[in-house]
């Protein structure tokens, strides 16, 4: 699993600039989590690492460049924009 979510943040990294690597991972880790847990609340059967892995990367391609945005709007994920973050690549 963490060679996906290795992989999801390097990806998102690139498609948003004004995220860390740190903050990216964050993100990536939050958005895999979510959906697992939704998945499985919703009464679906698991389908493994790597149908989480391409949902999420869809979500990255569709949503990665202003990920920022709704971070911005949306109190209860703030921090994860800290503005005191050093490790913008």
């Amino acid at each position: 699993m963490n060679q996906s979510i290795d992989k999801l943040t390097q990806i998102l990294v690139s498609k948003n600039p004004n995220l860390s690597v740190n903050k990216a991972k964050t993100w990536i880790e939050l958005l895999w989590s979510d959906f697992e847990s939704t998945y499985a609340k919703a009464g679906y059967d698991y389908r493994g690492m790597e149908y989480t892995e391409k949902i999420v990367q869809q979500w990255i391609e569709s949503y990665g460049d202003k990920i920022h945005e709704f971070a911005g709007r949306n109190p209860k994920y703030a921090h994860l924009l800290d503005e005191s973050d050093e490790n913008l690549h």
